[in-house]
């Protein structure tokens, strides 16, 4: 079929088949937006990134610029630094991705649910959303200590507005 199984960690849990950590290291701030990488996504949906860019551009009409964007030279350079990024050669190298990579924002990977099928896409979606809420509370938390209850629900509202 179309799909090249590759292989990422895996934990124990019946939702969570993916290893939480693993995941956390696969969220990354581009443009001041927490985003996830196709390669990335396609290593934790079981796709070649290839074919999973395929499924997206199948259904390009769900993905606008806010739910997923190109990064330019400059942003792979910075990315690149980085210890646990995917290999960000691009064009040219052996083995290098021909085009520039897309970083999917939290919306653009919940959009994900309605392209990707089966069920392991349904468990990854599952717990990659997990993650991302566990990631918005744990910065309401430490807002709310930050800033004191007064600004608390302010806080919360703004955070759900977003969500």
């Amino acid at each position: 079929m179309f799909m090249k199984k590759k292989e990422a960690p895996v934990a124990g849990s019946e939702i969570a088949i993916i290893d939480e950590n693993f995941l956390k290291s696969k969220v990354y701030t581009i443009r001041g937006v927490k985003v996830m990488l196709d390669a990335d996504l396609a290593v934790i949906y079981g796709y070649s990134t290839k074919d999973f860019n395929r499924q997206v551009k199948n259904n390009i009409e769900r993905f606008p610029e806010i739910f997923r964007f190109q990064l330019t030279m400059d942003e792979i350079a910075e990315l690149s630094r980085c210890k646990n990024c995917t290999s960000m050669q691009v064009k040219g190298v052996k083995g290098g991705r021909v085009y520039l990579p897309y970083a999917f924002t939290e919306q653009g990977i919940y959009m994900l649910m309605t392209v990707l099928k089966g069920e392991l896409a349904i468990k990854q979606s599952i717990a990659i959303m997990l993650l991302f809420k566990d990631m918005k509370d744990y910065i309401a938390a430490e807002n709310q200590q930050l800033l004191g209850c007064s600004n608390c629900l302010q806080i919360a509202n703004l955070t759900a507005q977003h969500s």
